[in-house]
Protein backbone atom coordinates (compact mmCIF):
# COMPACT_ATOMS: atom_id res chain seq x y z
CA UNK A 1 0.00 0.00 0.00
CA UNK A 2 2.82 2.63 0.89
CA UNK A 3 4.17 1.60 -2.26
CA UNK A 4 0.66 2.20 -4.20
CA UNK A 5 0.86 6.13 -2.51
CA UNK A 6 4.10 7.18 -2.33
CA UNK A 7 4.34 9.45 -5.05
CA UNK A 8 0.54 10.63 -4.92
CA UNK A 9 0.17 13.96 -3.73
CA UNK A 10 -3.29 12.75 -2.08
CA UNK A 11 -1.32 10.18 0.08
CA UNK A 12 -2.85 12.39 3.23
CA UNK A 13 -6.19 12.07 1.92
CA UNK A 14 -5.46 8.60 1.71
CA UNK A 15 -4.25 8.22 5.23
CA UNK A 16 -7.37 9.78 6.11
CA UNK A 17 -9.79 7.95 4.39
CA UNK A 18 -8.28 4.55 5.85
CA UNK A 19 -8.19 5.97 9.77
CA UNK A 20 -12.19 6.59 8.77
CA UNK A 21 -12.62 3.10 7.42
CA UNK A 22 -10.85 1.72 10.37
CA UNK A 23 -12.52 3.25 13.02
CA UNK A 24 -16.22 2.83 11.05
CA UNK A 25 -16.02 -0.98 11.17
CA UNK A 26 -14.76 -1.11 14.44
CA UNK A 27 -17.78 0.56 16.05
CA UNK A 28 -19.72 -2.14 13.00
CA UNK A 29 -17.72 -5.43 14.79
CA UNK A 30 -18.87 -4.44 18.42
CA UNK A 31 -22.16 -3.34 17.65
CA UNK A 32 -22.85 -6.51 15.02
CA UNK A 33 -22.57 -8.90 18.54
CA UNK A 34 -24.60 -7.48 20.64
CA UNK A 35 -27.74 -5.76 18.62
CA UNK A 36 -30.02 -8.81 18.40
CA UNK A 37 -28.69 -9.84 21.88
CA UNK A 38 -29.64 -6.54 22.82
CA UNK A 39 -32.73 -6.64 20.71
CA UNK A 40 -34.32 -9.56 22.38
CA UNK A 41 -33.22 -8.59 25.83
CA UNK A 42 -35.46 -5.83 25.70
CA UNK A 43 -38.32 -7.87 24.53
CA UNK A 44 -38.82 -7.92 21.01
CA UNK A 45 -39.92 -11.38 18.84
CA UNK A 46 -38.14 -12.81 16.17
CA UNK A 47 -40.12 -11.21 13.06
CA UNK A 48 -40.06 -7.82 15.26
CA UNK A 49 -36.32 -8.02 15.16
CA UNK A 50 -36.11 -8.68 11.76
CA UNK A 51 -38.59 -6.40 10.39
CA UNK A 52 -36.42 -3.75 12.38
CA UNK A 53 -33.52 -5.06 10.82
CA UNK A 54 -34.99 -4.68 7.35
CA UNK A 55 -36.25 -1.29 8.30
CA UNK A 56 -32.39 -0.45 8.93
CA UNK A 57 -31.14 -1.67 5.54
CA UNK A 58 -33.55 -0.19 3.80
CA UNK A 59 -33.39 3.06 5.60
CA UNK A 60 -29.75 2.50 4.80
CA UNK A 61 -29.95 2.39 1.27
CA UNK A 62 -32.90 5.28 0.71
CA UNK A 63 -29.88 7.64 2.72
CA UNK A 64 -27.47 5.91 0.72
CA UNK A 65 -28.87 7.02 -2.51
CA UNK A 66 -29.61 10.13 -1.95
CA UNK A 67 -26.30 11.32 -0.37
CA UNK A 68 -24.18 9.32 -3.02
CA UNK A 69 -25.42 10.03 -6.52
CA UNK A 70 -25.24 13.66 -4.95
CA UNK A 71 -21.32 13.19 -3.93
CA UNK A 72 -19.44 14.04 -7.33
CA UNK A 73 -21.56 17.24 -7.60
CA UNK A 74 -22.38 18.54 -4.25
CA UNK A 75 -18.56 17.54 -2.93
CA UNK A 76 -17.43 14.37 -1.72
CA UNK A 77 -16.16 15.57 1.61
CA UNK A 78 -19.38 17.37 2.80
CA UNK A 79 -21.67 13.99 1.74
CA UNK A 80 -19.60 11.81 3.90
CA UNK A 81 -19.80 14.73 6.67
CA UNK A 82 -23.57 14.18 6.53
CA UNK A 83 -23.14 10.24 6.16
CA UNK A 84 -20.93 10.60 9.92
CA UNK A 85 -23.64 12.70 11.50
CA UNK A 86 -26.62 10.06 10.64
CA UNK A 87 -24.22 7.38 11.97
CA UNK A 88 -23.84 9.14 15.19
CA UNK A 89 -27.86 9.94 15.46
CA UNK A 90 -28.72 6.75 14.69
CA UNK A 91 -26.62 5.40 17.79
CA UNK A 92 -28.15 7.85 19.94
CA UNK A 93 -31.55 7.12 19.12
CA UNK A 94 -30.83 3.56 19.63
CA UNK A 95 -29.54 4.54 23.24
CA UNK A 96 -32.27 7.09 24.09
CA UNK A 97 -35.40 4.46 23.25
CA UNK A 98 -36.55 0.94 24.24
CA UNK A 99 -39.96 1.99 22.18
CA UNK A 100 -40.51 -0.49 19.30
CA UNK A 101 -41.95 2.20 17.27
CA UNK A 102 -39.51 4.51 17.84
CA UNK A 103 -36.77 2.02 17.48
CA UNK A 104 -38.02 1.55 13.46
CA UNK A 105 -38.01 5.07 13.25
CA UNK A 106 -34.39 5.27 14.23
CA UNK A 107 -33.78 1.85 11.49
CA UNK A 108 -35.27 3.52 9.21
CA UNK A 109 -33.37 7.17 9.51
CA UNK A 110 -30.56 6.41 10.80
CA UNK A 111 -27.11 4.52 9.66
CA UNK A 112 -26.63 1.86 11.55
CA UNK A 113 -24.92 -2.00 10.97
CA UNK A 114 -26.21 -4.84 12.21
CA UNK A 115 -24.01 -7.16 10.04
CA UNK A 116 -20.82 -5.71 10.71
CA UNK A 117 -20.05 -4.85 7.42
CA UNK A 118 -20.45 -1.48 5.42
CA UNK A 119 -23.50 -0.03 5.49
CA UNK A 120 -24.74 3.62 4.59
CA UNK A 121 -23.00 6.02 1.85
CA UNK A 122 -19.19 5.88 3.13
CA UNK A 123 -17.88 2.88 0.99
CA UNK A 124 -18.97 4.02 -2.16
CA UNK A 125 -17.60 7.65 -1.79
CA UNK A 126 -14.44 6.75 -0.71
CA UNK A 127 -14.05 4.30 -3.01
CA UNK A 128 -14.19 7.03 -5.80
CA UNK A 129 -12.18 9.42 -3.91
CA UNK A 130 -9.09 6.53 -3.59
CA UNK A 131 -9.72 5.57 -7.78
CA UNK A 132 -8.71 8.89 -8.29
CA UNK A 133 -5.76 8.93 -5.79
CA UNK A 134 -4.48 6.20 -7.49
CA UNK A 135 -3.50 4.50 -10.90
CA UNK A 136 -5.69 1.74 -12.91
CA UNK A 137 -3.08 -0.89 -11.83
CA UNK A 138 -2.66 0.29 -8.16
CA UNK A 139 -6.55 0.06 -7.49
CA UNK A 140 -6.67 -3.48 -7.15
CA UNK A 141 -3.83 -3.75 -4.11
CA UNK A 142 -4.95 -0.11 -2.50
CA UNK A 143 -8.68 -1.93 -2.05
CA UNK A 144 -7.38 -4.41 -0.94
CA UNK A 145 -5.67 -2.86 1.61
CA UNK A 146 -8.79 -0.84 2.08
CA UNK A 147 -10.80 -4.13 2.50
CA UNK A 148 -7.92 -5.58 5.15
CA UNK A 149 -8.18 -2.49 7.78
CA UNK A 150 -11.66 -2.74 7.37
CA UNK A 151 -11.89 -6.57 8.22
CA UNK A 152 -9.27 -6.23 11.08
CA UNK A 153 -10.86 -3.66 12.71
CA UNK A 154 -14.33 -5.55 12.36
CA UNK A 155 -12.31 -8.05 13.89
CA UNK A 156 -11.55 -6.23 16.87
CA UNK A 157 -14.64 -4.78 17.40
CA UNK A 158 -16.66 -8.20 17.41
CA UNK A 159 -13.81 -9.21 20.26
CA UNK A 160 -14.07 -6.08 21.89
CA UNK A 161 -17.66 -6.15 21.90
CA UNK A 162 -17.97 -9.84 23.19
CA UNK A 163 -15.57 -9.10 25.97
CA UNK A 164 -16.39 -6.00 27.16
CA UNK A 165 -20.00 -7.62 27.78
CA UNK A 166 -18.00 -10.96 29.58
CA UNK A 167 -16.18 -8.84 31.32
CA UNK A 168 -19.06 -6.38 32.40
CA UNK A 169 -21.40 -9.51 33.40
CA UNK A 170 -18.53 -10.93 35.66
CA UNK A 171 -17.88 -7.39 37.02
CA UNK A 172 -21.99 -7.34 37.87
CA UNK A 173 -23.07 -4.48 35.51
CA UNK A 174 -26.19 -5.22 34.12
CA UNK A 175 -26.46 -6.37 30.94
CA UNK A 176 -28.77 -3.37 29.84
CA UNK A 177 -26.22 -0.91 31.13
CA UNK A 178 -23.87 -2.93 29.61
CA UNK A 179 -25.70 -2.71 25.97
CA UNK A 180 -25.98 1.11 26.60
CA UNK A 181 -22.86 1.68 26.87
CA UNK A 182 -21.68 -0.09 23.36
CA UNK A 183 -24.39 2.30 22.12
CA UNK A 184 -23.12 5.16 23.14
CA UNK A 185 -19.72 4.43 21.50
CA UNK A 186 -21.29 3.94 18.84
CA UNK A 187 -22.80 6.92 18.15
CA UNK A 188 -18.84 8.38 19.33
CA UNK A 189 -17.54 6.74 16.37
CA UNK A 190 -19.86 8.67 13.91
CA UNK A 191 -17.82 11.84 15.43
CA UNK A 192 -14.99 11.26 15.44
CA UNK A 193 -15.48 10.06 11.51
CA UNK A 194 -16.42 13.85 11.01
CA UNK A 195 -13.53 14.89 12.61
CA UNK A 196 -11.79 13.20 9.80
CA UNK A 197 -13.63 13.84 6.71
CA UNK A 198 -13.65 17.30 7.72
CA UNK A 199 -9.52 17.23 6.86
CA UNK A 200 -9.88 15.95 3.80
CA UNK A 201 -8.33 18.34 1.08
CA UNK A 202 -10.17 19.13 -2.48
CA UNK A 203 -8.36 16.43 -4.41
CA UNK A 204 -10.54 14.22 -3.31
CA UNK A 205 -13.28 15.81 -5.07
CA UNK A 206 -13.68 15.45 -9.08
CA UNK A 207 -14.15 17.65 -12.07
CA UNK A 208 -17.22 17.21 -14.20
CA UNK A 209 -17.67 16.35 -17.30
CA UNK A 210 -20.05 18.04 -19.74
CA UNK A 211 -22.12 14.36 -19.65
CA UNK A 212 -22.59 14.73 -16.26
CA UNK A 213 -24.62 17.72 -16.58
CA UNK A 214 -27.54 15.10 -17.86
CA UNK A 215 -26.84 12.38 -15.89
CA UNK A 216 -29.64 10.55 -14.03
CA UNK A 217 -28.70 9.22 -10.39
CA UNK A 218 -25.12 10.50 -11.08
CA UNK A 219 -24.83 8.47 -14.36
CA UNK A 220 -24.59 8.81 -17.84
CA UNK A 221 -22.64 6.63 -20.36
CA UNK A 222 -22.48 3.24 -18.12
CA UNK A 223 -25.96 3.25 -16.99
CA UNK A 224 -26.36 -0.52 -18.47
CA UNK A 225 -23.75 -1.83 -16.90
CA UNK A 226 -24.57 -0.41 -13.51
CA UNK A 227 -27.44 -1.61 -13.92
CA UNK A 228 -26.78 -5.09 -14.70
CA UNK A 229 -24.45 -5.24 -12.11
CA UNK A 230 -26.55 -3.82 -9.40
CA UNK A 231 -29.30 -6.73 -10.43
CA UNK A 232 -26.85 -9.22 -9.45
CA UNK A 233 -24.96 -7.55 -6.40
CA UNK A 234 -28.99 -6.96 -4.77
CA UNK A 235 -29.05 -10.91 -4.91
CA UNK A 236 -25.74 -11.88 -3.70
CA UNK A 237 -26.67 -9.37 -0.60
CA UNK A 238 -30.05 -10.57 -0.33
CA UNK A 239 -28.22 -14.16 -0.05
CA UNK A 240 -25.96 -12.92 2.40
CA UNK A 241 -28.52 -11.05 4.73
CA UNK A 242 -29.48 -14.53 5.61
CA UNK A 243 -26.56 -14.41 7.37
CA UNK A 244 -25.68 -11.31 8.82
CA UNK A 245 -22.65 -11.67 11.48
CA UNK A 246 -25.61 -10.83 14.07
CA UNK A 247 -27.60 -13.37 13.19
CA UNK A 248 -24.96 -15.75 13.35
CA UNK A 249 -23.67 -14.91 16.93
CA UNK A 250 -27.60 -15.50 18.03
CA UNK A 251 -27.57 -18.72 15.99
CA UNK A 252 -24.38 -20.18 17.74
CA UNK A 253 -26.08 -18.73 21.08
CA UNK A 254 -28.78 -20.64 20.82
CA UNK A 255 -27.74 -24.24 18.92
CA UNK A 256 -24.92 -24.58 21.16
CA UNK A 257 -24.89 -21.99 24.22
CA UNK A 258 -22.09 -19.95 23.20
CA UNK A 259 -21.15 -17.43 25.29
CA UNK A 260 -20.50 -13.42 23.98
CA UNK A 261 -16.76 -14.35 24.53
CA UNK A 262 -16.74 -17.12 22.51
CA UNK A 263 -18.49 -15.41 19.57
CA UNK A 264 -16.24 -12.31 20.01
CA UNK A 265 -13.15 -14.60 19.84
CA UNK A 266 -14.84 -16.51 16.97
CA UNK A 267 -15.94 -13.44 14.67
CA UNK A 268 -12.43 -11.86 15.72
CA UNK A 269 -10.77 -14.78 13.88
CA UNK A 270 -13.36 -15.19 11.36
CA UNK A 271 -12.96 -11.44 10.63
CA UNK A 272 -9.11 -11.56 10.97
CA UNK A 273 -9.67 -14.54 7.76
CA UNK A 274 -11.48 -12.65 5.99
CA UNK A 275 -8.74 -9.33 6.17
CA UNK A 276 -6.43 -11.95 4.81
CA UNK A 277 -8.22 -13.37 2.08
CA UNK A 278 -9.32 -9.76 1.06
CA UNK A 279 -5.54 -9.13 0.74
CA UNK A 280 -4.48 -12.32 -1.18
CA UNK A 281 -7.33 -10.53 -3.89
CA UNK A 282 -4.79 -8.46 -5.76
CA UNK A 283 -2.34 -11.45 -6.17
CA UNK A 284 -5.15 -13.66 -7.76
CA UNK A 285 -6.72 -10.44 -9.45
CA UNK A 286 -3.25 -9.93 -10.98
CA UNK A 287 -3.09 -13.15 -12.82
CA UNK A 288 -6.58 -14.44 -13.33
CA UNK A 289 -8.77 -11.32 -14.15
CA UNK A 290 -10.98 -9.73 -11.70
CA UNK A 291 -14.00 -11.54 -12.64
CA UNK A 292 -12.28 -14.75 -12.80
CA UNK A 293 -10.96 -13.82 -8.87
CA UNK A 294 -14.85 -12.82 -8.06
CA UNK A 295 -16.74 -15.71 -9.13
CA UNK A 296 -13.80 -18.71 -8.61
CA UNK A 297 -12.89 -17.76 -4.77
CA UNK A 298 -16.76 -16.85 -3.62
CA UNK A 299 -18.03 -20.55 -5.15
CA UNK A 300 -16.50 -22.97 -2.52
CA UNK A 301 -16.92 -20.36 0.27
CA UNK A 302 -20.60 -20.75 -0.27
CA UNK A 303 -20.52 -23.86 -0.29
CA UNK A 304 -19.10 -24.04 3.27
CA UNK A 305 -21.40 -21.57 4.27
CA UNK A 306 -24.41 -24.11 3.16
CA UNK A 307 -22.19 -26.88 5.54
CA UNK A 308 -22.41 -25.02 9.07
CA UNK A 309 -25.74 -26.06 10.10
CA UNK A 310 -24.73 -29.92 9.38
CA UNK A 311 -22.01 -30.20 11.74
CA UNK A 312 -22.94 -31.84 15.07
CA UNK A 313 -20.54 -29.62 17.59
CA UNK A 314 -19.75 -25.93 18.11
CA UNK A 315 -16.04 -26.95 17.26
CA UNK A 316 -16.65 -28.16 13.98
CA UNK A 317 -19.23 -25.57 13.01
CA UNK A 318 -17.12 -23.00 13.72
CA UNK A 319 -14.52 -24.82 11.85
CA UNK A 320 -16.38 -24.91 9.02
CA UNK A 321 -17.16 -20.96 9.33
CA UNK A 322 -13.85 -19.90 9.93
CA UNK A 323 -12.87 -22.15 6.60
CA UNK A 324 -15.58 -20.19 4.48
CA UNK A 325 -14.58 -16.90 6.06
CA UNK A 326 -11.09 -17.60 4.77
CA UNK A 327 -11.80 -17.57 1.15
CA UNK A 328 -15.03 -15.08 1.52
CA UNK A 329 -13.46 -12.11 1.17
CA UNK A 330 -11.19 -12.49 -2.24
CA UNK A 331 -14.51 -11.22 -4.20
CA UNK A 332 -15.02 -7.66 -2.40
CA UNK A 333 -11.55 -5.62 -3.56
CA UNK A 334 -12.29 -7.31 -7.00
CA UNK A 335 -15.37 -5.97 -7.25
CA UNK A 336 -15.51 -2.98 -6.31
CA UNK A 337 -12.57 -2.52 -8.45
CA UNK A 338 -14.35 -3.97 -11.54
CA UNK A 339 -16.99 -1.53 -10.75
CA UNK A 340 -14.89 1.58 -10.40
CA UNK A 341 -13.17 0.67 -13.97
CA UNK A 342 -15.85 -0.12 -16.25
CA UNK A 343 -17.57 3.61 -15.29
CA UNK A 344 -16.23 7.01 -15.93
CA UNK A 345 -14.32 8.97 -13.58
CA UNK A 346 -17.08 11.67 -12.80
CA UNK A 347 -19.59 8.09 -12.56
CA UNK A 348 -17.80 6.62 -9.63
CA UNK A 349 -19.38 7.68 -6.66
CA UNK A 350 -23.05 7.37 -8.14
CA UNK A 351 -22.02 3.71 -9.70
CA UNK A 352 -20.70 3.10 -6.50
CA UNK A 353 -23.48 4.27 -4.69
CA UNK A 354 -26.21 2.85 -6.70
CA UNK A 355 -24.28 -0.64 -6.74
CA UNK A 356 -24.30 -0.08 -2.80
CA UNK A 357 -28.22 0.42 -2.66
CA UNK A 358 -28.93 -2.33 -4.88
CA UNK A 359 -27.14 -4.50 -2.46
CA UNK A 360 -28.54 -3.30 1.00
CA UNK A 361 -32.60 -3.42 -0.59
CA UNK A 362 -31.50 -6.61 -1.08
CA UNK A 363 -30.15 -7.83 2.60
CA UNK A 364 -32.84 -5.25 3.09
CA UNK A 365 -35.64 -8.17 2.25
CA UNK A 366 -34.09 -11.29 3.84
CA UNK A 367 -34.16 -10.49 7.82
CA UNK A 368 -37.76 -10.04 7.21
CA UNK A 369 -38.21 -13.27 5.47
CA UNK A 370 -35.78 -15.29 7.67
CA UNK A 371 -37.10 -13.39 11.07
CA UNK A 372 -39.88 -16.55 11.59
CA UNK A 373 -36.75 -18.52 11.99
CA UNK A 374 -33.86 -16.23 13.49
CA UNK A 375 -34.83 -17.41 17.54
CA UNK A 376 -35.57 -20.95 16.76
CA UNK A 377 -31.41 -21.98 16.11
CA UNK A 378 -32.36 -23.25 12.75
CA UNK A 379 -30.01 -23.73 10.12
CA UNK A 380 -32.38 -23.06 6.79
CA UNK A 381 -30.51 -19.08 6.22
CA UNK A 382 -27.42 -20.98 6.09
CA UNK A 383 -28.45 -23.33 3.13
CA UNK A 384 -30.98 -20.47 1.55
CA UNK A 385 -27.51 -17.71 1.76
CA UNK A 386 -25.13 -20.49 0.27
CA UNK A 387 -28.00 -21.83 -2.39
CA UNK A 388 -28.69 -18.30 -3.80
CA UNK A 389 -25.01 -16.70 -3.60
CA UNK A 390 -24.14 -19.83 -5.86
CA UNK A 391 -26.25 -19.22 -8.22
CA UNK A 392 -25.21 -15.06 -8.45
CA UNK A 393 -21.87 -16.42 -8.88
CA UNK A 394 -22.84 -18.53 -11.95
CA UNK A 395 -24.58 -15.41 -13.20
CA UNK A 396 -22.38 -13.11 -12.78
CA UNK A 397 -19.65 -15.18 -14.40
CA UNK A 398 -21.96 -15.08 -17.56
CA UNK A 399 -22.96 -11.75 -17.73
CA UNK A 400 -19.14 -10.42 -17.58
CA UNK A 401 -16.25 -12.77 -18.48
CA UNK A 402 -16.15 -10.99 -21.65
CA UNK A 403 -16.36 -7.34 -20.14
CA UNK A 404 -12.91 -6.73 -19.11
CA UNK A 405 -11.78 -3.34 -17.27
CA UNK A 406 -9.17 -0.88 -17.20
CA UNK A 407 -6.30 -2.58 -15.32
CA UNK A 408 -7.79 -6.17 -15.70
CA UNK A 409 -5.00 -8.19 -17.42
CA UNK A 410 -7.61 -10.08 -18.91
CA UNK A 411 -8.44 -6.76 -20.82
CA UNK A 412 -7.68 -7.17 -24.32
Amino acid sequence: MEEALTTNPGRRDATLLFAARSVRLFAYGFLSIVLVLYLAHIGLSGPAIGLLLTLTLLGDAAISLWITTRADRAGRRRMLLVGAGLMAAGGVAFLATRRPELLMIAAIVGVISPSGNEVGPFLSIEQAALSQLVTDQQRTRVFAWYNLAGSVMTALGALAGGWFMQLAGRAGVPEATSYRALLAAYAAAGLVLAVLFVQLSPVVETPLSQAASTARFGLHRSRSVVARLSALFALDAFAGAFVLQSVMAYWFHVRFGASTAALGTLFFGANLLAAASALLAHRFAARFGLVNTMVFTHLPSNLLLALVPLMPTMASAMVVLLARFAISQMDVPTRQSYTMAVVAPDERAAAAGVTAIARSLGAGAAPMVGGAFLLTGSGVPFFVAGGLKIAYDLMLYRAFRRLPAAGDPQRP
